[in-house]
């Protein structure tokens, strides 16, 4: 949160040096990302869910969800989180809210359609972990900042280029400043995404790991992957944004020679890799 606060705060300060006043720009982008860090600690995970369609999960048509979740919460010392469900084919799982006592566990209803009950307990078991290391937190805050991030960058850029009252204030602006400028348009987005990339790979690791350690059954969660990664249709409501979150890309993955550079920057580490380091505990 440090380093979004500092990044977004000095793309600001860029944006003054254009308009000829830094200090008053800084003062903004402080104000603008400490709004956006405290409010996506409050309200992530409503966002979230509601970026995803997802909806309370019955406990009567879900009894297996609600069970598993139940029994895996008492065995690793947590309060029951709040169950939801995304009603689309695609099977996909993530965890949010702002500490285990605000915790939300979500699945789509081909997850838990296709899953059978010890495959449920390591997917489960991962999300649970994620609550109780708090990554859903950092998770959540991060996508927030990071769709805050690109929302200024698209204004900004969209502004320079269609307005009209600002082309004089662009002539006047010290060339050097005016690239570098530009030149963090580009970048800042980028570095912001780099960010969220880095924290959510590492993060699966360790949720892999901790669910294996309180289920003590690797096998269930390998076989969970091993279905995961067989499925090929993206989730419908997912985003760029959010994608980081679930216990696989949600997004479409192209097995082609192109997307193995594009997966260099993919919010997940390759499952192959995740199902190798769970067969080696």
């Amino acid at each position: 949160m440090f380093f979004f606060v500092m990044i977004f705060s000095g793309f600001f300060f860029l944006i003054g040096k254009v308009y000829d006043d830094p200090w008053g720009y800084l003062m903004i982008g402080l104000l603008i990302s400490l709004i956006s860090s405290i409010g996506s600690y409050y309200f992530s995970d409503k966002l979230i869910l509601m970026t995803v369609k997802a909806i309370p999960a019955d406990k009567r048509e879900y009894f297996n969800f609600y069970t598993v979740t139940e029994n895996l919460a008492i065995s690793s010392g947590l309060p029951m989180p709040k169950l939801y469900v995304i009603d689309d084919p695609s099977p996909n799982a993530f965890a949010t809210g702002r500490d285990d006592k605000h915790a939300i566990v979500c699945a789509t209803t081909g997850l838990l359609e296709m899953m059978n009950r010890g495959e449920l307990e390591g997917v489960i078991g991962h999300e649970l972990s994620h609550i109780k290391n708090y990554d859903m937190l950092v998770m959540s805050i991060v996508s927030v900042l990071v769709g805050t991030i690109a929302l200024i960058s698209d204004w900004v850029i969209r502004r320079i280029w269609w307005g009209r009252s600002n082309r004089e204030e662009r002539n006047n602006v010290n060339p050097i400043f005016y690239i570098l400028f530009i030149v963090s348009l580009i970048l800042t987005p980028l570095v912001a995404t780099l960010i969220q990339l880095s924290i959510s790979r590492k993060r699966e690791f360790l949720a892999d790991a901790s669910s294996a350690l309180l289920t003590r059954n690797p096998k269930g969660l390998i076989s969970a992957l091993q279905k995961l990664n067989v499925y090929d249709r993206p989730l419908a409501s997912a985003t760029n944004s959010t994608a980081h979150l679930f216990i696989v890309n949600p997004l479409k993955q192209d097995k082609s020679i192109m997307s193995r550079f594009s997966n260099l920057f993919s919010t997940h580490p390759p499952v192959e890799e995740r199902i190798k380091i769970l067969r080696s505990i």
